[in-house]
């Protein structure tokens, strides 16, 4: 794939923050400074990199649970989406919002959602207003596997189909949703063959090669632009479990093993080194790079005020 040497370079580093981001929760995690739960996008990395990479800056996307990488691969602030994690007031929702609430209109971010399937019937809506007021914009919706079966997937695919709008639902199928293998929860082989029943594209693709997401979700941007939604099934693996809560028991650790052995960053590096794009040192220098932000981004977080008990009724509307 013909991709300039700083496009190549900024996914790659997006990859690492995110890898980096999330070890580093997890271990505030064990330490209490992180309350609450959340949902860990360790291995999924390339694809919400490969997605968001093949947007254009004005374009939306409707985010997850597992909504991290999404954020960090549209170009939000790590410093923010850090202070938020640890219940500070500079993070994106006063830290108040915690880990699956961090939205950020500016970049194009609706949202993370809590609930399963919530940000379909969101991408609708967002879709159908570029489509009132003529944008050439497109909104991408990320879900899982999970939410393939809930009953908005199937009334968002039946509207966006109906109105032809310019949506690209994405499912990361990751294999499990929360302890369910999705070879029991349906009874097709693949997400994408349940495009089929509304009319619209479905296509499959190794959610683990962000060069291969990336052109697809290219591909799909301008389908939609010009001919309304269709469903991309990215099939990829969390290495973690579910939530942090999750004690992982339904995994053999061989098949976690051997997901790991397809690690998607590994995998692009050696991509890069191979073809001579970077060489091993400057593919090192990004890793520093990487491991350097998101230090600094702990730093800023540790350093912020938690918010003032005077505003805990604070944008509060119920």
């Amino acid at each position: 794939m013909d991709l300039e040497k700083s496009k190549l370079q900024d996914m790659y580093l997006k990859m690492l923050h995110i890898r980096r981001f999330e070890e580093k929760v997890a271990h505030f995690f064990t330490l209490g400074k992180v309350h609450g739960t959340t949902h860990l996008y360790v291995g999924e990395e390339a694809c919400a990199v490969g997605a968001c990479s093949a947007l254009e800056e004005k374009d939306y996307i409707t985010s997850t649970h597992r909504g991290h990488g999404h954020c960090i691969s549209k170009g939000i602030d790590l410093n923010r989406m850090m202070a938020e994690l640890l219940g500070k007031e500079t993070g994106y929702c006063k830290g108040k919002g915690g880990s699956m609430h961090i939205a950020d209109l500016s970049r194009g971010n609706l949202g993370a959602n809590g609930v399963v399937g919530g940000g379909q019937a969101i991408a609708v809506g967002a879709a159908l207003t570029l489509r009132m007021k003529k944008s050439d914009q497109v909104v991408l919706c990320f879900f899982g596997d999970g939410a393939s079966n809930a009953g908005s997937f199937h009334e968002a695919l039946n509207l966006a189909a109906i109105w032809k709008l310019p949506v690209i639902f994405f499912c990361e199928n990751n294999l499990y949703g929360m302890s369910m293998p999705v070879s029991k929860s349906m009874n097709v082989r693949d997400v994408a063959e349940k495009a089929a029943a509304y009319g619209i594209p479905g296509r499959v693709v190794d959610g683990n090669n962000v060069l291969e997401v990336y052109s697809a979700v290219l591909e799909a941007r301008e389908y939609a632009r010009s001919s309304g939604p269709i469903l991309l099934e990215a099939k990829t693996y969390r290495w973690l479990g579910h939530s942090k809560s999750d004690a992982n028991v339904y995994r053999t650790r061989e098949e976690i093993a051997d997901w790991k052995e397809r690690c998607p960053i590994k995998s692009f590096r050696k991509y890069l080194e191979e073809n001579g794009v970077f060489t091993a040192s400057e593919l090192d220098a990004i890793e520093r790079q990487a491991s350097s932000d998101i230090d600094k981004a702990v730093e800023f977080a540790e350093q912020s005020p938690y918010p003032s008990m005077d505003t805990v009724c604070d944008d509060v509307y119920a």
